[in-house]
C-alpha cells in the first residue's frame, strides 16, 4: 500500500481531528508494511503492550494500569500475545497473586523489527516533509501541553 492510497482530504481543520486523522494514516501505514513483510498478525493493542514491555520486567497488573483498555481487555491481548509466542507469563517469586510478564526473543526480535519500519516511514516523510519541519512536529508533539489543566 503506497502513501498516495491512503491520501484523502482532511474534512476537520480542528487539531484533535487533524491529529486523529494523521494518526490514522500513519498506524494504517504501520500495519500494512508488516503485514507485508511478516506471518504474524499484532494488533495495535498488542503492539501497545509490546511496548510497554520491551526490555522491562514488568507484572501483568502494572501493564493493565498503563494501557488505556479495560483489565479483562488486557488479558485477553496478553493471552494472544502468549499463544502467538511473543511473550511468556510466570508467577512472580513470593505472590499467589500476581503474574510477570515477558517477551520472548521472538517477541524482541518482531518489536525490534516494527521500530524500523516505522523508522523507514519517518524518513519517507523527512523526504516529504523536510527533516526541519519532521523534527519541529517531534518537539511541539513531545512538549508538556499541560492537558491535566484543560477543561470537560
Amino acid at each position: 500500500m503506497k502513501v498516495n492510497e491512503l491520501k484523502y482530504e482532511l474534512h476537520n481543520p480542528d487539531v484533535i481531528d487533524l491529529l486523529s486523522e494523521r494518526y490514522e494514516i500513519l498506524r494504517r501505514l504501520a500495519e500494512q508494511k508488516w503485514i507485508n513483510n511478516n506471518n504474524v498478525y499484532i494488533s495495535n493493542s498488542e503492539w501497545s503492550i509490546m511496548g510497554r514491555i520491551y526490555k522491562k520486567q514488568l507484572t501483568i497488573s502494572d501493564v493493565a494500569k498503563g494501557v488505556d483498555f479495560s483489565r479483562q481487555a488486557t488479558h485477553k491481548f496478553i493471552k494472544s500475545l502468549e499463544a502467538k509466542e511473543l511473550v511468556e507469563v510466570s508467577s512472580v517469586q513470593h505472590s499467589k497473586k500476581h503474574k510477570a510478564i515477558n517477551m520472548t526473543e521472538f517477541g524482541k526480535t518482531c518489536y525490534e523489527k516494527n521500530i524500523l519500519y516505522k523508522r523507514e516511514i519517518e524518513q519517507q516523510l523527512i523526504q516529504t516533509l523536510g527533516e526541519v519541519e519532521v523534527t519541529k512536529l517531534k518537539e511541539i508533539l513531545t512538549l508538556n501541553w499541560d492537558i491535566e489543566q484543560l477543561k470537560v
